[in-house]
């Protein structure tokens, strides 16, 4: 049976609409799941009932972290933020490591991830980072073209799924994980020291990456592979919840 992934939703209150691309879901049918849109609805006692649910979550791309949860005052350079939205997937983040239940955050995702588990980001790269070599974060190109270079750490749970050593990766971003968080690792970085994955190596699948493979897989199909690990490992962790019952 294919094994349900919520992907999660991006959401406005004051426009009275959620949203999602649609790569997403092509990208979780394409491995083998059923994608199932996850938005947030101001009920905190539903969360329960999604991960019982789902068998895997996909953190989605957007907008701005507010910076009030992980401590900071807002810069300038800051954009727009959804304190919903944010609070929400940090809840269900927070769920899924404590539950080991397979979890990917794309861009937006990864930083998700690396807050609720204790870390933080730089609020605007342009402004934070500091180091001698700059490269673009934000590509002008299109979503399905790579722009620049990451590298791959070997020994590493995203090596063994896309390969150690050198990828190029899509960007669209102006926030990234700064200090990791406990539990996890640099899985990658971009040429100018950027960190472009984490993972935590004692969960199931708990891997975030800052690029956007839901839109790479059909040009590059090596990116396929994310989301097809995802999906393999619901299926141990499902298989796993229907032997104890």
């Amino acid at each position: 049976m294919k094994p349900l992934i919520g992907v999660t939703c991006a959401f406005d209150r004051e426009k009275g609409r959620v949203w999602l691309c649609q790569a997403y879901l092509e990208a979780v049918r394409a491995a083998g799941g059923i994608p199932l849109p996850l938005a947030h609805t101001g009920d905190d006692g539903e969360l329960a009932g999604i991960t019982g649910a789902v068998g895997g979550l996909v953190l989605s791309g957007g907008g701005d972290v507010d910076p009030a949860f992980f401590g900071e005052e807002p810069l300038p350079a800051g954009g727009e933020i959804c304190p919903e939205r944010d609070a929400f997937e940090i809840a269900l983040s927070r769920t899924a490591l404590a539950s080991d239940i397979p979890l990917l955050g794309i861009c937006r995702g990864v930083q998700v991830m690396n807050i609720a588990a204790g870390g933080d980001i730089y609020q605007d790269i342009g402004v934070q980072h500091s180091g001698g070599l700059r490269i673009k974060h934000y590509q002008e190109a299109p979503r399905w073209h790579p722009t620049h270079g990451i590298t791959v750490r070997a020994g590493t749970v995203l090596a063994s799924i896309l390969g150690e050593g050198p990828l190029r990766v899509n960007s669209y971003h102006h926030q990234a994980v700064r200090k990791v968080a406990p539990g996890f690792i640099v899985s990658a970085r971009s040429a100018d020291g950027l960190i472009e994955a984490v993972e935590r190596p004692d969960r199931l699948f708990a891997l975030g990456v800052q690029c956007h493979p839901e839109t790479l897989w059909r040009a590059h199909p090596v990116f396929l592979k994310l989301f097809i690990s995802l999906v393999e490992a619901a299926k141990i962790r499902i298989s796993g919840r229907q032997s104890a019952n």
